[in-house]
């Protein structure tokens, strides 16, 4: 069988855009007469649409898009299109509408599947929209046995749980029925090493049923959310028939009988979260209709770092990188700047706030202490860099672009509506340790950050001699601690154990935890790790807990 793969970036809600790039994938594969055209999960609507699903109209548009599709694959005579979208189930219990899979052929329905195991963990909340599938079986097309199953249908693995979180795997049903093709329509998001456990599952898969497995996974970003593709052909022993590439769109036909069969050779860690990066900053701008962007440029590695991302997603002549010196910035924070600039071909701009940070002090001259510069005149100068950035964005249409890190954000080493001030958070899942190694790989084939700047000491030059270790504890030992209680969910006697010092543990979990109120008014972050600050962490606010 011929299965063309169309590894697509959908946008939320576009319902003509995303037609439009159905109609493209068909015209590019069709002389090599393909039977099966197939499409990421929910590809009509985009994913994730969120509480769009509560809206009538957005389900009318998205029945109104199903039968366009239909009416173009009669342009297209014998290749089904098989598309992930939403219908209706016509039942007055539940919630009325199902995760599906529809397959057309010469402008008709010729099946339907839909989705069994809704995910509620991490970023997904699939049950708050969706009423699980009636029932899983097989269909037969072009002469082969077909198993459909949509992303979380194949993930019900015993080697990804420590048990089983449903009690059905349609995997299983469907193999038992005689599917020698499981076909797979993913939203699968990812995070760093994702791209290797999805192999293996469906390698896995391929292995146990000896059958051919076929997954085609959306690429793009929406909101926080960035979707890797890295769609793949698995043969029946686990090898690859196709891989499509990572982190942009790819349309490919597999023979499932081909035999000449590779193994994954998986990106390096730093390469895939570069990648990802790019991917998540270029279409989270472009989709909230922006076309350029600004970053306040303080001669450190973070703000180096989402500079040159975002010159590499936009074109040098779509960023402006701005730099505001106060009375306590280093000369090294300014001639850094302008030499990132000019690596990179940027606009440029120094708009220094010595006379308003002390217009600031004069006008509340009453109302502080005045003995020394403490958090308080800290926060000022933040505030008015922020303000300043805002400014610039208002007046020329220009996204900002926020620079804080994972390690920064965990334990509220920012300040609202300073720093924090932004559009987009773009490196806020990514820690400092890998802040670092980012920016070794933006400098592999030149330097584009300056030497000075990956080398000098952190730090926010609020105040004389100021350096981050004065506050927080080194970035490597700050970031295993993070990884623990933040990523893997770890308790603090459970990290002291592992040989770290309990006062330190101590003092960062107290601050993750005290600090949720900021990251809660945070700017939306690109997710790259397992777990990110965001939408797949729901934590309380106003709360008092000790783990």
């Amino acid at each position: 069988m011929k299965i063309a793969m169309a590894q697509l970036n959908s946008t939320v809600g576009d319902f003509d855009g995303n037609l439009s790039k159905v109609d493209n994938a068909l015209a590019l594969v069709s002389a090599a007469s393909p039977d099966l055209l197939v499409l990421p999960e929910m590809f009509l609507t985009g994913y994730p649409p969120q509480d769009l699903l509560e809206r009538g109209w957005f389900i009318d548009a998205a029945d109104e898009a199903l039968e366009s599709l239909a009416q173009l694959s009669t342009r297209y005579p014998r290749i089904g299109i098989l598309t992930g979208t939403i219908l209706r189930t016509g039942h007055v219990i539940g919630k009325g509408l199902v995760n599906s899979a529809v397959l057309l052929l010469d402008g008709r329905t010729v099946a339907v599947r839909s989705k069994s195991l809704l995910p509620t963990y991490d970023v997904f909340d699939e049950a708050r929209y969706f009423d699980v599938a009636e029932s899983v079986a097989s269909l037969t097309f072009a002469g082969e046995e077909l198993g459909i199953t949509i992303c979380e249908d194949a993930w019900n693995d015993p080697s990804l749980w420590r048990t089983r979180i449903y009690g059905t795997d349609p995997v299983e049903e469907l193999a038992g029925a005689g599917a020698g093709i499981l076909i797979n329509l993913s939203a699968s998001p990812f995070y760093v090493g994702k791209e290797e456990t999805r192999y293996r599952l469906m390698s896995g898969h391929a292995k146990r049923h000896g059958m051919t497995v076929v997954l085609v996974n959306q690429v793009g970003g929406n909101d926080e959310l960035i979707f890797d593709g890295h769609s793949m052909c698995v043969a029946p022993d686990g090898s690859l028939l196709k891989y499509l590439p990572g982190f942009e769109e790819s349309v490919q036909v597999v023979d499932t009988e081909s035999t000449a069969g590779a193994a994954l050779v998986p990106d390096a860690p730093v390469a895939s979260i570069h990648s990802a990066l790019i991917l998540g900053l270029r279409d989270y701008v472009k989709k909230c209709g922006f076309a350029k962007v600004v970053v306040g440029l303080s001669g450190g590695i973070d703000s180096a770092v989402v500079c040159a991302l975002a010159a590499e997603a936009f074109g040098a002549g779509n960023v402006l990188g701005v730099t505001m010196p106060s009375p306590y910035s280093s000369e090294g924070s300014i001639t850094d700047s302008r030499a990132l600039a000019s690596n990179l071909g940027i606009e440029f701009e120094i708009i220094p706030i010595a006379e308003m940070y002390s217009s600031y002090l004069n006008s509340l001259d009453n109302h502080l202490s005045g003995d020394s510069v403490g958090v308080t005149e800290e926060n000022i100068q933040a505030r008015i860099r922020g303000n300043i950035l805002m400014a610039l964005s208002n007046e020329h249409n220009r996204l900002l672009l926020s620079t804080g890190n994972k390690s920064e954000v965990a334990v509220g080493y920012c300040t609202l509506y300073g720093d924090m001030s932004g559009g987009l958070s773009v490196i806020s899942d990514v820690p400092k340790t890998m802040v670092y190694e980012l920016a070794g790989h933006i400098n592999r084939d030149r330097e584009v950050i300056p030497q000075s700047t990956i080398s000098k000491p952190p730090s926010a030059e609020l105040r004389p001699d100021q350096t981050d270790q004065d506050t927080l504890p080194p970035y490597d030992v700050l970031d295993s601690i993070l990884d623990q209680y933040v990523d893997r969910g770890l308790s603090p006697r459970e990290i002291v154990d592992s040989g770290l010092s309990a006062e330190t543990v101590g003092w960062v979990v107290d601050a993750v935890n005290r600090n949720e109120y900021k990251r809660r008014q945070a700017a939306p972050g690109l997710k790259v790790t397992s777990k990110a600050f965001g939408m797949g962490r729901r934590m309380p606010i106003a709360a008092k807990y000790r783990p």
